[in-house]
């Protein structure tokens, strides 16, 4: 069963700095933590932050995921920007990689700074948040109607879903408004770590628009819970598909059993887990990373215990922009014949039919 939080039906608030958490959770936090904060500031909501078990603090995976670590400021060789996101911006807000997608930046604003984050760069000390203007907004459509092979737009940021319903709207109305666009992926963490946002005139508004869908991310079973499955619940009985992508983080979920229970959990809720992403080489996340062989070894568990519907693609993202591949375990072509190698290195061919 998904775990009950302990903030049901209550108004969410945001921590700002680990003093705040300290005094909140009632636990010392290592003095050194504080020199990370200053470099890679702290967001949290109390939703999610009271997800955290303190008897298991400092390994509980919802306090490694919202709670800095030293390691983010050892970390002096990775890059800021690893996907290249700012060589395929074709006008501010607005990053064209792929022919017939796009996305839309609409804001660089979240409601948990998850320390993984590939865009940290927009969280650092000191930048501003921003949202997207009307004259970026309007930039931005202009660029899709001149651009009839965009078929797709994925809303992402920072958190689209903080911004007000009536602003959300506003951007969905103008993207559908090109005639083009088919369809809009939401990416959002927000059903996960403020779960109350999606209220009913939420759910409404986007439920006027096709070719919607609805892109969460849980990470950890622990991240289950009542409310974040009454949310997504709300948005599937709208008509609205949820998919589900997951960050494969070091000490965090890079166990197959963890990953199992937590793709079982969403599939029971009609959710789909879409995506399993290596981390990305950027800067202050360095730790995080498994390695490459280690989300294979999770796919070779997955093809004996997991469903096709239960497992999602593991994927990493080419350097200098090469855009995102998805990896497959044991599989190879060899000439006339694909071989498949089990987990007890056993080697299976089919030959290729003439």
């Amino acid at each position: 069963m998904p775990q009950k939080s302990k903030t049901a039906r209550r108004k969410v608030k945001f921590f700002y700095s680990l003093k705040d958490i300290e005094e909140n959770l009632c636990v010392k936090i290592p003095k050194d933590l504080y020199a990370v904060e200053k470099e890679y500031p702290v967001l949290v909501s109390e939703y999610y932050l009271n997800l955290i078990n303190k008897n298991n603090i400092p390994d509980d995976p919802i306090w490694k995921q919202c709670i800095p670590d030293i390691s983010e400021l050892s970390d002096s060789t990775s890059d800021e920007d690893p996907q290249c996101e700012k060589k395929y911006i074709s006008v501010p807000k607005l990053i064209h990689r792929y022919k017939d997608r796009a996305l839309l930046l609409v804001t660089t604003r979240c409601t948990t700074q998850c320390r993984f984050c590939f865009r940290k760069r927009y969280w650092k000390q000191g930048t501003a948040r921003q949202d997207i203007s009307d004259n970026e907004l309007k930039n931005a459509i202009n660029y899709l109607k001149t651009h009839p092979e965009i078929k797709e737009v994925l809303l992402s940021g920072g958190d689209p879903l903080i911004l007000s319903n009536s602003k959300l709207d506003y951007i969905l109305n103008a993207v559908c408004s090109t005639g083009t666009i088919e369809v809009v992926r939401i990416a959002s963490r927000v059903p996960v770590t403020n779960p109350a946002r999606i209220n009913d005139g939420f759910v409404k508004m986007l439920s006027k628009y096709d070719g919607v869908w609805v892109v969460t991310h849980f990470n950890h079973p622990n991240e289950v819970t009542h409310e974040s499955m009454d949310a997504c619940k709300k948005i599937i009985s709208a008509g609205i598909p949820v998919l589900n992508q997951t960050v494969l983080l070091k000490g965090i979920n890079d166990n197959p059993e963890v990953l199992e229970k937590l793709f079982r959990s969403l599939i029971k809720n009609k959710i789909k887990p879409h995506y399993l992403f290596h981390v990305d080489p950027v800067k202050g996340v360095k730790h995080f990373a498994t390695g490459i062989e280690k989300g294979l070894e999770i796919l070779r568990y997955f093809r004996k215990n997991l469903s096709s519907v239960a497992t999602p693609h593991f994927s990493i993202d080419l350097p200098e922009g090469g855009g995102k591949v998805s990896l497959q375990a044991s599989y190879s072509k060899d000439g006339i014949s694909f071989e498949s190698v089990d987990e007890k290195g056993i080697i299976t061919y089919y030959p290729e039919l003439k």
